[in-house]
């Protein structure tokens, strides 16, 4: 096991490189060739990484790491601030969102439940992009990074309540749904209380004595990070979310920007792992089956995100911001596959309503990303004036 499992690793770094080699010379994202890479190698294309499930699931800790790093580039106050700015666009947006995505899944004959839960999945854009793509000096410093951060902590919020009912709609009565929900609902705010509690009386005494040793910290961070993330998922919550917190509670730290540089690295080795899942995971021989819809959905959500956030962000941003953040947030999200993912297992969804959600999950991923590099600053972009970071 141990041998199957580096030799994986072996296969999906070194073929990353090469690969990210030949997409840098033919001017490419590198986001496009982790995902080509997972359809070669996987068991749908080559066969040589078949524990794609495995890989997913070590990856997802980039996504809590993403999130932890998010958090502690962030005030508390200037979150706060942020979030009640773009709490009505964020909502408007989602149920544009969620009923185009129905409307085209009705047409295709979907079910009723299919069209509601496709729909549903549309509501969402990608953290991972969103943040990936985002200069680090807009990401840290500027008005249009806080406004992007906080509507899409906003969408994350949503989408962990989706999750939630579709958890609780199939595995409890009616009660006991409004139960969970209302306890995870408590659970959010009992999670921040805790987290700024073990903060100032534990973790900043800690690393106030020994801020010298360098691994120290290194260990302190990644323990704290991934502790509060698993309890966040014990709690009901998510994990992203619970790695959010941690990260929020520790950014008054004067240690926080030490943190943040030194766990960038390794937040970038398990995102590569997630985007060589993301193409690994999906079934090409299928593509036939769902090739119109794919195309339609995917169609209509890379015009429509970036026309209706340009709209609702017009009122109170330039006209430059709001095209420039419409663009950014113009895809669906990761969290678009967990909910075809579960609503799959659970039989809410059959095997071509899952395969849609993750066909235009990857298209949107694909042509978004090829948009931002090739028009807007971002840290990956194709031409050299327009390269951040």
């Amino acid at each position: 096991m141990a041998h199957d499992l580096i030799q994986t690793f072996f296969l999906i770094f070194s073929g990353a490189a090469a690969l990210a080699s030949l997409a840098l010379f033919g001017r490419q994202p590198l986001l496009v060739a982790y995902i080509a890479l997972g359809a070669i190698l996987g068991p749908h294309g080559l066969g040589l990484v078949t524990d794609v499930e495995l890989i997913g699931q070590i990856s997802s800790i980039g996504i809590i790491f993403l999130l932890f790093l998010l958090g502690l580039d962030m005030q508390p106050q200037a979150l706060f601030n942020v979030l009640r700015q773009v709490t009505h666009i964020t909502l408007i947006s989602s149920l544009l969102f969620a009923a185009t995505g129905y409307l085209i899944a009705v047409l295709f004959n979907y079910s009723a439940l299919e069209c509601l839960i496709i729909g549903t999945s549309m509501m969402f854009s990608s953290t991972i992009i969103g943040i990936k793509l985002l200069p680090t000096t807009v990401l840290h410093h500027k008005h249009s990074g806080e406004l992007m951060i906080g509507m899409l902590l906003m969408q994350d919020f949503l989408a962990i309540f989706v999750l939630l009912m579709l958890i609780s709609g199939v595995s409890s009565s009616g009660t006991d749904n409004l139960l969970i929900f209302g306890k995870s609902l408590l659970a959010l705010p009992l999670l921040i209380g805790g987290a700024i509690v073990v903060v100032r009386w534990i973790l900043q005494p800690l690393f106030a004595r020994f801020d010298r040793i360098g691994e120290y910290v290194f260990l302190l961070a990644i323990g704290w990070c991934l502790g509060l993330a698993e309890l966040a998922e014990i709690i009901g919550l998510s994990r992203e979310i619970g790695a959010f917190v941690a990260g929020i509670a520790l950014a008054t730290s004067p240690i926080a920007q030490y943190i943040a540089i030194n766990l960038k690295p390794l937040r970038d080795f398990f995102l590569i792992l997630f985007f060589f899942s993301l193409g690994g995971a999906f079934d090409l021989v299928l593509i036939p089956h769902i090739i119109i819809p794919v195309l339609v959905l995917a169609a209509a959500m890379l015009c429509l995100k970036p026309v209706i956030y340009k709209f609702l962000l017009a009122k109170s941003e330039s006209k430059a911001l709001s095209w420039d953040i419409g663009f950014r947030l113009g895809q669906n999200s990761e969290f678009s596959l967990l909910i075809a993912y579960l609503a799959f297992n659970t039989q809410l969804i059959g095997t071509n309503a899952s395969h849609l959600i993750q066909a235009v999950a990857i298209v949107t991923f694909l042509v978004s990303s090829y948009i931002v590099v090739m028009n807007f600053p971002s840290p990956i972009a194709l031409s050299g004036k327009l390269r951040r970071d």
